[in-house]
Formats: C-alpha cells, sequence, structure tokens
C-alpha cells in the first residue's frame, strides 16, 4: 500500500466520520432520538460515506475509471452480478430472522412464535380496539414476503453507504491481504455509526461503550458477508441490495415477541451476541471453502 493510498484512505475515513457527526450535532444539542428530525437526519447520515467516496474519487486520487473505481460499473457479466444481488438479499434477510430463534433457544429473546403475542398487542394499539379480519398468521406471512422489495425500496440510502464502504474503502485496503482489509473496513464502518449509537440508537439498554461495542462487532462480522459479495462480484450493487434487505428486515423481531416483554439488543437480535453466531459461521465457511481467495479482486480491470 502507497503513501497516496494512505493519504486517501485517511481522507475518505475523516470526511466520513466529520460529516456524520456534523449532522448528528442537532440531535446531541436537541431531542437526541425523540426529535422529529430523526428519521431525516439518520438517512441523510447514511449519505455521508458515499460523499467521502466522491470527494476521494474526484479530487484526491482522479482516477479515469471513476464508476468502475467505486464499484458501480460495469454491470457484467450480468448475470454474475444479478446472480449475487438475489444471494445477498436472501442471505441478509436469512441472517436477521434465524438470530431469532437462536436467541429464543439460549433464552435471550423473549419469543412467542405460536401466538404471536408480541405483534397481536402491536396491532390492538394500532387498531384501536377495531378487530382485523385476517389471521394473524397471515399477515405475519404477507409480512415476510414483502422483505424482499425492501431491498429496493431502500436501495438509495443502502448505497450511500456502501459506495463508501465496499464500493471503495474494502478494494483500497486489499493490499492488506483480505481478512485484515475485512477487518479494518468492518471496525471503521462500525465505529462510524457512533454518533448515532452513542445517543442510544439500537442499543438503548446499553452504556454507550457497550453499544458501540456491539455496533463494531456486528459490522465487522455482517460486513464481512457484504464484502464476499463486493468481491465476488467485482461490484457494488449486491452489496448495496444486501445493506438494504438487512435493514429492512431489522425490525422483524417485533412480529414474534411475547406481549410485555422487553428485548435486549446487546443479547438478541443481529444486534446482539447470539445473532452473531451465524454470520460467523458463515464467514468462517466462507473462508474455509477459499471462497475469498477465489474471489474477483476489484482492484484491477477486468
Amino acid at each position: 500500500m502507497t503513501s497516496r493510498d494512505l493519504r486517501a484512505i485517511g481522507v475518505f475515513t475523516a470526511l466520513a466520520f466529520a460529516l456524520a457527526w456534523l449532522l448528528a450535532l442537532p440531535l446531541w444539542f436537541g431531542d437526541g432520538l425523540a426529535s422529529p428530525w430523526f428519521t431525516v437526519v439518520a438517512t441523510a447520515t447514511m449519505m455521508t460515506p458515499a460523499i467521502a467516496a466522491l470527494v476521494v474519487v474526484f479530487f484526491v486520487e482522479r482516477p479515469e475509471q471513476k464508476a468502475w473505481t467505486l464499484g458501480l460499473w460495469p454491470l457484467r457479466p450480468v448475470r454474475r452480478v444479478l446472480g449475487y444481488g438475489v444471494l445477498g438479499i436472501l442471505v441478509s434477510i436469512a441472517l436477521v430472522l434465524v438470530a431469532l430463534p437462536i436467541g429464543a433457544l439460549l433464552g435471550v429473546y423473549p419469543a412467542d412464535f405460536a401466538n404471536l403475542s408480541g405483534f397481536q398487542q402491536v396491532l390492538d394499539e394500532q387498531a384501536g380496539g377495531v378487530e382485523i379480519p385476517i389471521p394473524l398468521g397471515a399477515l405475519i406471512l404477507v409480512q415476510l414476503a414483502v422483505l424482499p422489495l425492501a431491498a429496493f425500496v431502500n436501495l438509495i440510502p443502502a448505497l450511500g453507504e456502501e459506495l463508501g464502504w465496499r464500493g471503495w474503502l474494502l478494494p483500497k485496503l486489499m493490499p492488506l491481504g483480505t481478512l485484515p482489509a475485512l477487518l479494518v473496513s468492518g471496525v471503521i464502518w462500525g465505529l462510524w455509526h457512533a454518533p448515532l449509537i452513542l445517543l442510544g440508537y439500537n442499543y438503548p439498554d446499553a452504556p454507550g461503550w457497550l453499544g458501540l461495542t456491539a455496533m463494531v462487532t456486528m459490522c465487522v462480522l455482517v460486513g464481512a458477508v457484504f464484502g464476499w459479495l463486493r468481491l465476488r462480484s467485482a461490484s457494488v450493487w449486491p452489496a448495496a441490495l444486501a445493506h438494504a434487505a438487512f435493514n429492512g428486515a431489522g425490525g422483524t423481531f417485533l412480529l414474534f415477541t411475547t406481549a410485555g416483554e422487553h428485548v435486549d439488543t446487546t443479547q438478541a437480535t443481529i444486534l446482539g451476541w447470539s445473532g452473531w453466531i451465524v454470520p460467523l459461521v458463515l464467514v468462517v465457511v466462507l473462508v474455509a471453502t477459499g471462497q475469498f481467495s477465489s474471489a474477483k479482486h476489484p482492484s484491477r480491470p477486468a
């Protein structure tokens, strides 16, 4: 890795972090997560890695093939890009969902898969006493069936992150070796969440240091899966679709909770330690089977 590469990585990281903190400042000096502007701020923050990557590509590195450097183009072979895009959507949803029964088996997720009492409670509160004629099980199936659509609904903000983390940063770190590159990019991705995590986002029951540590760990594991999609496809699009599907499926833990029970996200769901088991196993299997070593290196044109 050259000094020019290190400078570019430094500029990218500093800019992505600075913009994220700048956007979060109104929350810190205002109502925090209760602010009516929270959703707008969180969505805008997701665009900061893309802004940082674009600044570096256009004003620091200035390569001839800018879209290719970011992983946006070319979309070929089409079958490979589409295949990994579909795989990314399905794998992300599966990782989120499988964390729930594992958490239940380990006693950290208060599940009610039989009666769906938590979901029923939410529906009753929203319906205001009006009976919903659709069976509860059918509503759950509809919720699960439309999860893949979230990959397209959430694609633009997810691409805002992936253009930076896996589109530009991961290939730039590849001279370190695949596993170190995945580790470093995952840690950076996790720490970038600090402005919102330290306000209590995702981990409302945990002190800031614990919430941020948990977020970094999850980002390393899930980021390795997204990185695998990026390296195998030589495109940022499968990783962006996977990230969008992952975000869209994140709230499914509310469908299967026991009414009146609290979910500690440091322990349960994909955010907590019980949810990291399957991603860890998946990454180990990918490494053991040579899926990373045989990946198409995105640092050279096809």
